[in-house]
């Protein structure tokens, strides 16, 4: 009795150190994501509707058309014609957000850009538009949340001070869609940046927020503000005159970077075509993002134009420029008929019977690979 009773003791033992059967993992490839992961892969798989704002302009590219009908327009997704849901030629309220570079190295500059709050509320957001204000440098602050409020919007914008050396531009322009994507979808949404055009210290990557940018349907604009730090920080000029080309010569600071004025001093044709091979090398991750500037990237990326200033003047200029583009563009929507083709969908816009010029985004990404 006492060598059965031991048996069994140690048979309890035995039992009781065995490891416990291992269950099936319950958590799903969607829990293991990241918030980004997750958030992009939805507009992937829900994608119904493409937004696209249309700017017209004459042959010459020196003034706005307006006042066309929707029968006018032909849309092509991939060099397919799409039936055009709707095509809104009437002005759509705007959310807004305004997100504003305030590390040190804007210490000098953000004096100006405090005197801009008053100008948003009548020139680019009207009766019915609201805006939110977001403040970057090391931390990105929501320094207003979305109202529509003028006297609340210039106090935000005012209130903004200098902080650290960074300057997270991409992660705030992550922050900024998440910002719009809780607003009315029937709204335009627009991000609006005051800052440089590249980024120092961003989590976020540029490609991906690209991706983020244009499958949420907001178009981004630029008020580059490199161009006067740059004039504060450089060298005293060379007395010798100057031999170079016009050309050769960046954009004057002050003047709007118009489709007329890129034609004219670049020579090309200011619109979005010549931007898709650069579309597709980005999301083939073939090339190099970061020699193009985030600004850069994210305008032309999404139908919207990047500006500089080099003076006060020069600001005010770039958003009276940015509200004229916005009470001009044509709103045009559709669900595409070639969903199933994966990678960059090249977007061509035209204007039936005429030969105006139309400035447009290039296009969407449809899918995690191309075909």
């Amino acid at each position: 009795m006492p060598r059965l009773l031991i048996l069994c003791l140690l048979c309890g033992l035995l039992m009781a150190q065995k490891p416990a059967p291992t269950q099936p993992s319950t958590q799903t490839t969607a829990e293991s994501e990241t918030p980004q992961q997750q958030e992009i892969a939805k507009f992937i798989t829900t994608l119904q509707q493409v937004l696209v704002p249309v700017m017209v302009y004459d042959r010459r590219r020196s003034n706005f058309v307006n006042g066309l009908q929707p029968d006018q327009f032909r849309l092509f997704d991939n060099d397919k014609e799409q039936n055009l849901s709707s095509v809104d030629v009437t002005y759509t309220p705007i959310s807004l957000v305004v997100a504003i570079q305030a590390n040190s190295r804007a210490e000098k500059i953000l004096p100006q850009v405090n005197k801009i709050g008053a100008m948003l509320k009548p020139i680019i957001l009207g009766d019915q538009g609201e805006a939110a204000v977001v403040a970057f440098d090391s931390r990105i602050r929501v320094v207003q949340p979305f109202t529509s409020d003028a006297d609340l919007i210039t106090k935000a914008v005012k209130s903004i001070q200098p902080g650290s050396t960074s300057s997270r531009l991409v992660d705030a322009v992550e922050e900024s869609i998440r910002l719009l994507n809780h607003r009315d979808k029937n709204r335009r949404h627009l991000l609006l940046v005051i800052g440089e055009g590249r980024d120092y210290g961003s989590e976020a990557r540029t490609r991906e927020t690209l991706q983020f940018l244009q499958l949420s349907s907001v178009t981004a604009y630029w008020v580059d503000m490199s161009h006067i730090l740059g004039t504060l920080t450089q060298a005293a000029p060379d007395p010798r005159p100057d031999t170079l080309p016009p050309a050769m010569h960046p954009m004057p600071g002050g003047v709007p970077a118009t489709p007329t004025t890129v034609m004219q001093t670049y020579g090309t044709d200011g619109g979005s075509a010549e931007f898709f091979p650069l579309m597709e090398e980005i999301f083939r991750d073939v090339t190099n993002v970061f020699k193009h500037t985030v600004a850069e990237l994210y305008t032309k990326g999404t139908g919207g134009n990047q500006f500089s200033f080099a003076t006060q003047r020069g600001l005010e200029t770039a958003i009276q420029e940015i509200s004229d583009q916005l009470h001009s563009q044509y709103l045009i929507t559709y669900t595409p008929n070639n969903k199933e083709e994966g990678g960059f969908h090249h977007i061509t816009v035209q204007v039936i019977d005429h030969d105006y010029k139309c400035q447009t985004k290039p296009g969407y990404y449809m899918s995690t690979k191309f075909n």
